[in-house]
């Protein structure tokens, strides 16, 4: 690899570069948020408490059906396969002909959407049963247990796993090309193709993936963090405590 290849590539054609990761940026960051929505919303309607029988007990077996094949659906196929068939299925099938970026869009977003579903419902498990028994005695339906009482603990619990999807996300909008988007990978082909050097090309592009996916993995440790809150709080009256006093006091009480 030539240094001043590498140099000389970014010096002519950073603009295309930037545009690139902007767009990357911006289908990564939309489809993640929105994925997010559409996991929360099927997490919620898994979670409700079907009837023994009646019209509810059949229309909620149907339309948790119809998402489970959404989610297995989407889960089970390449992305860029089901870009492909969006995209250009929709224009064949239908007359739709989509914008690149709608289309890189929406693919995204309910792909990502299949994926949040489960780790949703895996946060939603993970919360004591104890707290349902506990919402319903106070007088609270499903959907305000849920708002109140379980969604709060499953946004945080899920996080780590949200952030891992963005950062999935940030990589495999790679795979829109072929649908015509101008993201990173596709301008870095372009720019390839213009000066034949591409392993330097792709050498820029693969740095500027991990710029984009260590900055997204910092930020979020640090949400992360603030939502943990500080490692010490003080009662009114009493010193600080510190955290790591009352787990190691708890472990004591547990061994005698």
């Amino acid at each position: 690899m030539s240094f001043e290849w590498v140099v000389t590539i970014i010096t002519n054609n950073w603009p295309m570069f930037l545009r690139g990761a902007g767009m990357t940026l911006l289908i990564s960051m939309i489809g993640t948020i929105v994925g997010a929505i559409v996991g929360l919303l099927i997490g919620i309607i898994h979670t409700i408490p079907v009837p023994e029988r009646g019209v509810k007990r059949i229309l909620l077996k149907i339309v948790n059906a119809i998402l489970s094949v959404y989610i297995e659906f989407f889960r089970g196929t390449p992305m860029i396969v089901q870009a492909m068939v969006i995209y250009y299925g929709s224009a064949m099938a239908f007359g739709i002909n989509m914008n690149q970026l709608v289309a890189a869009l929406f693919i995204v977003s309910i792909n990502t959407g299949a994926y949040m579903a489960e780790i949703v419902r895996g946060g939603i498990v993970s919360v004591d049963k104890g707290q349902f028994e506990s919402a319903q005695a106070i007088g609270m339906n499903h959907f305000q247990a849920m708002m109140h009482i379980v969604l709060p603990q499953v946004v945080r619990n899920i996080l780590p796993a949200t952030g891992n999807q963005f950062v999935i996300n940030i990589k495999d909008t790679s795979v829109l090309n072929v649908i015509g988007v101008t993201e990173l990978y596709f301008q870095t082909k372009s720019v390839a193709g213009n000066n034949f050097r591409y392993f330097e090309s792709f050498f820029i592009a693969c740095v500027l993936y991990f710029i984009m996916t260590f900055t997204v993995t910092c930020i979020l440790r640090y949400i992360e963090r603030r939502l943990d809150g500080p490692k010490n709080y003080s009662m009114i009256g009493q010193p600080p405590v510190q955290v790591e006093t009352l787990v190691s006091t708890k472990g004591r009480n547990d061994q005698q």
